[in-house]
């Protein structure tokens, strides 16, 4: 699922040059993301203006989305900018949207974060995300058999800083969205929790992620993706990520 290279490989920047030749290289794991992207793709709002990838790291969303600006916390080829996601370097209102792909998690202060897109976000806008959620399948499989923490029972949203990969709770989309939504929306009225799509039980296991050898050839997406379809009134046991919309209101 994940790389168990220690904190000093994972936050070097050959670990994210890897990544983005192994996503390319694994057409199951490669079809994942690209569905990843249609969903956040389809969250954003139609009038123009600009959209700020956080987080752009491994991924191909901006052969997706043109004039997409493209952002990590070091400048890596391929990339627009480098920037911190608590410290975002723009005017008031003047993004159309923010889009993350399992990004959110990595942010050690989410609640700086929530307050500079709400500065940078147009009224209208959106943060379109897609993240690891908790269910009781996710929780055994993240706990169990990757190297980010995974800790739902902690009481703070922030954690320590260590670096850009290796500092996490995957659990925290979760605990902000679900367990601590009432606080959430207290802090921020902000950001309306627009939507919460529960998905993807067993594909990403089967792609083996961005480290491990794919268990399933890319021909065979469409069969897992049918029958992830046939399982989806159990998402809420099953879950492993979930696509998110917040509206800027």
């Amino acid at each position: 699922m994940g790389s168990r290279l220690p904190a000093q490989s994972l936050d070097d920047p050959a670990t994210t040059y890897n990544r983005r030749q192994i996503i390319r290289k694994k057409k199951f794991l490669e079809r994942i993301y690209r569905e990843w992207y249609e969903r956040i793709l389809q969250s954003l709002p139609p009038s123009p203006g600009e959209v700020l990838e956080v987080g752009s790291g491994a991924g191909f969303l901006s052969e997706l989305l043109p004039g997409l600006i493209t952002s990590e916390l070091l400048l890596l080829s391929g990339v627009s900018l480098a920037l911190d996601a608590c410290h975002l370097p723009f005017r008031k209102a003047t993004l159309r949207a923010i889009v993350m792909t399992d990004v959110l998690h990595h942010i050690p202060q989410p609640r700086v974060f929530f307050r500079e897109a709400a500065r940078s976000v147009r009224r209208g806008g959106v943060i379109a995300m897609v993240e690891p959620w908790r269910t009781a399948w996710s929780q055994w499989v993240y706990q169990h058999f990757h190297h980010e923490a995974f800790e739902p029972g902690v009481p703070r949203w922030e954690f320590p800083s260590t670096g850009p990969l290796s500092s996490a709770n995957g659990a925290l989309p979760w605990i902000l969205f679900k367990r601590d939504r009432a606080t959430f929306e207290a802090e921020f009225p902000e950001w309306s929790i627009e939507d919460i799509h529960l998905m993807m039980p067993f594909r990403y296991l089967l792609s083996g992620g961005v480290s491990w050898t794919s268990f399933q050839p890319g021909l065979a997406f469409p069969v897992w993706r049918r029958l992830e379809e046939m399982l989806s009134p159990w998402s809420s046991s099953l879950a492993m990520f979930a696509s998110i919309r917040l509206r800027r209101v």
